[in-house]
């Protein structure tokens, strides 16, 4: 019987079907507890909003009335009693029921957070910025939480799970006359293969998903990420042409001022203020922050937008908001001494690697379609766990005692080779998957595959 004629049980004997199994088991051996933890995380972090607000309600929540505000002067001033500094940046309450935050640039060095009621003054209490529940779950969810190196090894196993992905299609691919084991599952839970059919087809239903999450997920990487969003802000595909031109700019990147930004506006400069100036005879008074808040209003701002506060006598005030409806998304720059917008932009007038990249983030996230995409990518984490756990049921169940269970070497070697080199491609696209690949290779060989040769040999 020729090789491409073989029954399904023994497609495993094929050089080529080895050589993909190998580095299929190598790519899930490296990268499934991170798949689990990413999918607990990122399905928590799908609610943030909901879950944020239960958890935080005491500082985020007042009494809706049918008083004015208070100018959000007076309640950074009532802030800045809480919490001695200099304010940085507030959020005006999106709804009547909320409350306003406020961030202090604190005499200490940090920045906290500090919640006012904007009816009379009150502060509600305060935190370290970006601490609430939702943010360490998020820094938990890449890893940064625990520093660089850990933010290194997301962004390997995204990269990882498409390479896993695309092996485990070519392994799922029906062969000859297989029937099970393609859509439908094979004996009971009592038998591996009925744990082979479970992860087979389940991954064959959300592979796409899973390059689709773990590829836009890229986008907030330590390595690939930043040199990603140097080439969106540095062509016309991120940004429209007038977005640098004849706008004087300053080196102030928007991630300083801001903290959480869309991703292709990271690394804008805050363009200066121009009708001011360092001359404290001829340098007019700065309009505020009252006046501006109420441009931005009249402006049409959707509520729910954060104000960046000028850091210095050229500053700007620079509004901002990321609502889950995309087209919503803009961002302003006032001049602080005139009022007049300096930059007024929006998904519209991105180029069209960033309106593509926007989206994807956006249903990354779970935001664009609203609870469909919520409930969406909460059945896929979970379809994710399951995936993991039955590769860790199945290799189990089938690696020999006191073995890892590696899959055995092809009898043609050159096959190993061939895969190898296409996987390379995807090392090539993501330089830390790529050194991360070489370093499972030598190990491959020095510590399996070159002691299975020696014995066969012997």
């Amino acid at each position: 019987m020729t090789e491409t004629s073989k029954s399904p049980a023994s497609q495993g004997n094929t050089s080529l079907y080895r050589a993909v199994w190998r580095w299929h088991f190598y790519a899930g051996l490296l990268i499934l507890p991170f798949m689990i933890l990413m999918a607990i995380t990122g399905a928590t972090y799908i609610y943030r909003d909901e879950i944020d607000d239960w958890y935080h309600a005491d500082l985020k929540f007042v009494e809706a009335s049918s008083k004015t505000p208070l100018p959000i002067s007076q309640q950074i001033d009532a802030a800045l009693i809480a919490v001695p500094g200099s304010a940085a940046k507030v959020m005006p309450p999106a709804n009547p029921d909320r409350s306003s935050e406020i961030v202090i640039a604190t005499e200490a060095g940090g920045r906290e957070a500090v919640y006012v009621d904007p009816y009379n003054g009150d502060v509600l209490g305060h935190m370290p910025d970006r601490t609430t529940i939702m943010w360490v779950v998020r820094r938990i969810h890449s890893l940064a939480e625990f520093g660089t190196i850990p933010n290194y090894i997301i962004e390997i196993a995204s990269g990882w799970a498409i390479l896993l992905v695309l092996t485990g299609m070519y392994l799922w691919w029906p062969r000859g006359n297989q029937k099970g084991g393609v859509v439908s599952l094979r004996e009971t839970p009592k038998r591996r293969i009925w744990w082979r059919d479970a992860h087979a087809v389940t991954g064959i239903f959300i592979g796409v998903f899973i390059i689709f999450m773990a590829g836009t997920g890229m986008f907030w990487s330590v390595f690939w990420g930043k040199y990603a969003n140097q080439f969106a802000n540095g062509t016309p595909n991120g940004y429209p042409s007038g977005v640098r031109v004849d706008v004087p700019l300053s080196t102030i990147p928007m991630i300083d001022a801001f903290g959480d930004v869309s991703w292709t506006n990271e690394n804008i400069p805050l363009p200066q203020s121009v009708d001011g100036g360092s001359d404290p005879v001829t340098t007019p008074n700065p309009i505020g922050i009252d006046q501006a808040v109420a441009t931005f209003n009249d402006m049409g701002l959707t509520p729910g937008y954060a104000v960046s506060l000028p850091l210095t006598e050229t500053g700007v005030y620079s509004a901002s908001i990321y609502p889950d409806d995309l087209s919503l998304q803009r961002v302003i720059h006032l001049d602080q001494y005139s009022g007049r917008p300096l930059i007024d932009m929006g998904v519209a007038d991105y180029g069209p690697f960033g309106k593509i990249m926007e989206f994807g983030i956006n249903v990354h996230m779970g935001q664009e379609f609203g609870i469909a995409n919520q409930i969406i990518l909460l059945v896929i984490c979970a379809l994710i766990i399951f995936m993991s756990v039955s590769a860790g049921v199945m290799w189990w169940k089938r690696r020999p005692a006191g073995s890892l269970g590696v899959p055995p070497m092809p009898r043609d070697t050159s096959k190993l080779k061939m895969v190898t080199a296409i996987l390379a491609i995807g090392g090539i696209i993501y330089p830390t998957v790529g050194a991360s690949m070489i370093v499972i290779w030598l190990l491959d060989y020095l510590l399996v595959a070159r002691p299975q040769r020696k014995l066969r040999t012997a």
